[in-house]
């Protein structure tokens, strides 16, 4: 099964044969415990690795069918921008 998440991400949830077989390996496994909820509930979000925190904010002109194109595709179309331009840097190397 696979559930989609609002910005767009994709995941496959276990079924339950397949969510059986996890939770004997963490039972199997001396290293290894689930978190119960009090633990669950101090857990605190990482922050984002330097390379999200070091983008910088610019505005440039983008033509309206670039801007609509990634629109389209819902919610972090602005991140999709800027992968699309890595993969253009690493494929056009400057001269």
């Amino acid at each position: 099964m696979h559930v989609k998440s609002r910005s767009g991400r994709v995941f496959r949830i276990p079924s339950d044969e397949e969510d059986t077989r996890i939770r004997d390996g963490i039972t199997a496994d001396p290293d290894a415990c689930e978190l119960s909820d009090e633990q669950l509930g101090q857990l605190r979000p990482v922050r984002r690795s330097t390379s999200e925190a070091s983008k910088e904010a610019i505005s440039i002109p983008l033509s309206s069918e670039v801007l609509d194109y990634f629109k389209a595709s819902g919610p972090g179309w602005q991140t999709r921008i800027d992968s699309a331009l890595r993969e253009w840097i690493e494929t056009h190397p400057a001269a």
